[in-house]
């Protein structure tokens, strides 16, 4: 398959960076802030899932999951402009993920630092007056386990296996291994492993509230996409659709993983086809490990490096 035109790649790269460039100054900090290792071991399980293009669909199925938390959702609609520039609340959701995976350990803290800091003017109460923040330790906790679940069953459903490099048990290691993330932010007692993911998640059902139906419209068809992205993305969000728990699809309006019947099947193998394509596409790393891969003596630098020069992330 013939690699995508270099204007249109470029679109994608910015459209999901939030930079012109694909590489914004957080992603250019990976390559020059640190020396060594992150928080992560390379090349080990969270650098392979979270390398992996299911991501995109592992990102919609945890924002669907993460939404029928109320008090999590209070706290994104009172302090967050998604309606707005929803691509910009991406690239920022993305910024933590990937930092903290193929950054240094001094970039992984320094970004850790950041989001602490931000999370701390989150706060308020919704509209029954329920009160709510963002450095709760408990709602730090569900975050986290919407994302770690719709993330791992994004790469176990559409993504790349990983049996054959880490064995069969690797999605505990991922779980194990992300848990790390969270409790710098605040979270604690988080599950070790896929079982205990599942068992946590289950006990929030009788906290859970339906997404409302205005921002479940929104998650499956954003604004600002060309005719095109349209396309593309309604694949995406008809593959998260199929990854929620079971314990949240319920609420988030969605088949979730227990509907995998033949149709839900042919659906899931769609978009892991679109997914193979744009790999193919942009090639075998994100510019975000391109970076980490340059730090760490494994790779040339990066094509973006000479675009412009290095910025101080903020």
């Amino acid at each position: 398959m013939r690699r995508l035109p270099d204007q249109a790649r470029r679109r994608f790269r910015a459209r999901v960076s939030g930079d012109p460039t694909g590489a914004p100054a957080w992603v250019r900090s990976i390559a020059t802030v640190g020396e060594g290792p992150g928080w992560f071991e390379p090349d080990g399980v969270v650098w392979r899932v979270h390398g992996d293009l299911s991501t995109l669909v592992g990102g919609v199925a945890a924002l669907l999951g993460q939404a029928a938390h109320p008090l999590a959702l209070a706290g994104v609609q009172g302090h967050s402009a998604y309606e707005q520039d929803p691509w910009q609340r991406l690239a920022g959701t993305a910024r933590w993920l990937v930092v903290s995976t193929f950054g240094s350990a001094q970039l992984a803290e320094r970004e850790a630092l950041r989001v602490r800091t931000m999370h701390g003017r989150v706060r308020g109460s919704d509209g029954r007056g329920r009160a709510y923040a963002a450095s709760d330790p408990e709602l730090l906790r569900w975050v986290h386990l919407a994302f770690t679940d719709a993330f791992l069953a994004a790469q176990q459903a559409v993504g790349h296996d990983l049996a054959g490099r880490f064995g069969p048990r690797w999605p505990d290691a991922y779980v194990a291994d992300w848990a790390r993330s969270a409790r710098a932010l605040g979270a604690r007692d988080l599950p070790a492993t896929e079982a205990e993911l599942a068992e946590a998640l289950a006990a929030y059902r009788p906290v859970l509230e339906p997404v409302p139906a205005d921002l479940r419209a929104f998650l499956h068809a954003p604004p600002g996409l060309a005719e095109v992205e349209q396309r593309f993305y309604a694949g995406l969000a008809a593959g998260a659709g199929l990854l929620v728990s079971p314990v949240v699809a319920p609420f988030a309006g969605v088949p979730g993983r227990a509907a995998r019947g033949v149709r839900e099947q042919v659906r899931l193998r769609r978009t892991r086809w679109q997914l193979r394509a744009l790999q193919l596409a942009l090639g075998p790393y994100s510019p975000s490990e391109e970076a980490a891969r340059y730090r760490l003596g494994h790779a040339p630098a990066p094509a973006w490096a000479a675009d412009a020069p290095a910025q101080p992330a903020a």
